[in-house]
Formats: structure tokens, sequence, C-alpha cells
């Protein structure tokens, strides 16, 4: 994957994995809500999680993992590549995969489904990547992987209903991270699992309407994810349709003010924070829902501009002096500027 083809240069990645390597061990501020059924479960997140338990909560520190992967793989010559190899080295451990695998065993559900897609994630990275180190990982990440997609099955197979909302909770922003680590792994009855759902929850929705967007403090679009989802699931022809039938309001002529970037007035605040990241996925979101359109459908020049849009306010904000939103924004600005969720076929 050559550097020259990404929208981003050894500067900027250096500039997102330093996000991460500053809080990849900072344990504290720290949000955790979990389920305790005894004082096993009451513990300080080192104890709990031991090999992801800093950047504020464990699905932040997980996908600070995987931006660091990411990153290293685009960049292994990069000055920032040395310290990222040895907070890997210091996390991805048998002994420490062993705490993560002891935690889940007790509570199977822990973080799902938006920190164990992520978790998904980062296992994809590092089979994709084909170098000696990155193996080894892979090989230490394996049953901590195996145990966590063998609870999403349960847990999937039981779910009736999908959740709409907008952030950790809803369901169609991870099943497209799980249903691209499926492809990725060639886990085939995963695949059709996922599809089997997507299919299930979404096939039949009609007349959603962006405009009621963002619900509470979004940072991740209900409609436009079940569209991201949609596009990974169904053929060209099926899909143009469906778009359709769901999202009829998207208009032919290009219009500016269709879907504007939602805008941020104190930084400093966690919830707020969401609105950055909301803007990083709708951009990349619009680019999947066009990448499986028809080169002639008259709604992607609407689609391009709200991408570039959101692109651009959402980049523009994700390397911030503010905790609240450099624990994790890296990792939303990486995925979208790296085309990660559109190199995995569809």
């Amino acid at each position: 994957m050559p550097a020259d083809n990404l929208e981003i240069n050894e500067t900027t990645a250096t500039q997102f994995a330093q996000l991460v390597l500053d809080c990849i061990e900072r344990e504290y501020p720290h949000s955790n809500i979990c389920w305790a059924d005894s004082d096993q479960d009451i513990k300080p997140p080192r104890e709990l999680t031991p090999a992801f338990y800093g950047c504020l909560d464990w699905h932040s520190a997980v996908h600070g993992h995987c931006l660091l992967v990411r990153l290293m793989r685009h960049f292994p010559e990069a000055s920032f590549s040395t310290a990222a190899k040895q907070k890997l080295e210091q996390s991805l451990t048998p002994e420490k995969i062993q705490g993560e695998i002891a935690h889940f065993q007790r509570l199977p559900f822990f973080e799902f489904p938006y920190g164990v897609a992520w978790l998904l994630q980062l296992a994809a990275e590092l089979h994709e990547w084909n170098h000696p180190q990155a193996k080894a990982w892979r090989v230490v990440l394996e049953p901590l992987e195996k145990l966590i997609a063998g609870n999403l099955q349960r847990w999937l197979d039981a779910l009736q209903l999908p959740n709409r909302t907008g952030t950790h909770n809803q369901t169609a922003f991870a099943l497209g991270l799980i249903l691209d680590w499926a492809r990725i792994t060639e886990n085939a009855d995963f695949t059709g699992l996922v599809e089997n759902k997507a299919r299930q929850f979404y096939l039949s929705d009609r007349n959603y309407s962006l405009q009621f967007e963002p619900l509470g403090y979004d940072f991740s679009s209900p409609g436009l994810a079940q569209a991201d989802l949609m596009r990974r699931v169904l053929p060209t022809t099926a899909f143009t349709d469906w778009l359709t039938n769901f999202l009829p309001q998207i208009p032919i002529e290009n219009t500016a003010n269709w879907l504007e970037p939602v805008k941020v007035d104190n930084p400093q605040d966690y919830m707020q924070s969401h609105f950055h990241g909301l803007n990083l996925s709708r951009a990349w979101m619009l680019e999947g829902i066009i990448s499986k359109l028809p080169n002639d459908d008259q709604r992607i020049e609407t689609l391009r501009s709200a991408a570039v849009q959101h692109r651009q306010s959402g980049l523009a904000n994700a390397v911030s002096e503010h905790y609240a939103a450099s624990h994790w924004l890296g990792t939303f600005a990486v995925y979208l500027i790296t085309n990660r969720g559109l190199q995995i076929a569809n």
C-alpha cells in the first residue's frame, strides 16, 4: 500500500499516531460502562482489561491499537513506527490477552457491539499485514478473537431488532465493521450470518428522514450507517433501488445545504466531541454509498458534495488539544483517509 496513493503523508500520520501514543497507557480519566457481578469486576482498568485499558475506555484503546497497526502498514519506516511497535509489543502479549479472555468469560457481551467490532478490525489489520511481527501478534490475539466471534454469533442469533441510535449500541455501524472482518478472514459462515441479519433488519425499510439527525450526541449517522451496510450486502442494481426507497429525499440536483456538517461549540465537552466523529463517519459512509452506485446515477454529485464538506470539517478538527477528542478521533480520521471501508470486496 504505497503512501503516495493516499490523502495522508508521514507528517500527518505521525500526528495521528501520536494521539494514540499519548493515551494508550493513560488509565485515567476512565469511562467503563460494565455490569458488575462481584468484587472481581470492580478493579482498576489495567487489571480488568490488561491489554486495552487506556484512551478513556476499552473500545478507544482497542481502535487506538488498530490505528497504530494501520499506520505502521502504510508507513513502516516512519519515525513513529518504533514507538508504536513498542506499545503493541507491551499490549499484545499472551499473558495480557489471557486477562482479556478472562474478562470476556465473566462478561461475554462486554462492549457489544461497537467495541468488539473494532477488536475484529484489529484482527483483520493484522491478518492482512504480511509482516513477521504482525503474524506473531495475530497468533497472540487469535484466542480472544475466536472467543469474541463465538459470543457475537450467539448475540446475533438472538438479536430480533436492530438498535437505531447513533452511538455505541448502534447495530448497523458495528455490522459493517464485522462484515468486513469476516470477508477479510474468509469466514464464510459469519459473512452469511451478518448478511442475513442485515437483510432481516433493513431490507424493507422505507422513507428514512435524515432531517431528524443527529439524535442527541451521535458519532455515527443511523441512516447513513444503514445504507453503508446495505451497499456491502446488496448487488448494485438491488442497492440502487433500495437506496431510492430508503432515502428518497436525496436531491437529484446538487444542493449545498442538503446535509451539512455538524458544528461543535465546546470542543472540551466529551459528548459534543462526538460531532467531529459524526462528520468523519458521515464522510466515509457517503463515499461508501457512492462506491456502489452506477456511474450515471444522478444522486452521485449531491452525495459527493456532502462527503467532501464532511471530510473537510472532520479532518480540520481531528487533531485536538482536548482529551475529549484526542483519545479517539484519530482512528476515525485514519479510517476515512486510508479508505478502509472501501477496500473490501462488496
